[in-house]
């Protein structure tokens, strides 16, 4: 597997073809960066869950599975944070007319969770306004 190369500077970036395949060069950034700037495993684990949810939303919702578009990945440390970006190459989606997951009607839907679950584990969550890229902080 691919080890990216942490060592450059404090920004990192990959562009992944859309396939789930390509989670492996996300996840082995996340681990890596972790263990670069010693992230708590807490922070780490919500990192690891929100990119993994964020990525997959973009190569399905927003890719539509086209292998040829790419998801693309922004990370940038500064301090004791890490701020992520991840843009897919889809037309978006109103992230303001999302269903409310925690709402009755909607509690047994099998999915429909993803948007709310990043929303509660990352410090912040950034939708452009077209709902194609999306911006995570995490403090650590």
């Amino acid at each position: 597997m691919e080890q990216p190369n942490i060592d450059t500077g404090e920004l990192f970036t990959l562009q992944l073809p859309s396939k789930m395949e390509s989670l492996n060069a996300l996840e082995n950034l996340i681990e890596a960066m972790a263990s670069k700037y010693n992230i708590p495993d807490d922070t780490f684990a919500n990192m690891m869950t929100c990119l993994n949810e964020v990525f997959i939303n973009a190569i399905v919702h927003g890719n539509k599975l086209d292998e040829n578009k790419k998801v693309i990945i922004n990370a940038e440390v500064d301090g004791r944070r890490v701020t992520w970006t991840i843009t897919d190459e889809g037309p978006g989606f109103d992230y303001n007319k999302l269903p409310d997951p925690t709402a009755p009607e909607n509690l047994e839907n099998l999915t429909g969770r993803g948007v709310f679950i990043v929303k509660q584990l990352a410090d912040q969550c950034i939708f452009n306004s077209a709902g194609n890229e999306v911006e995570l902080l995490f403090k650590f």
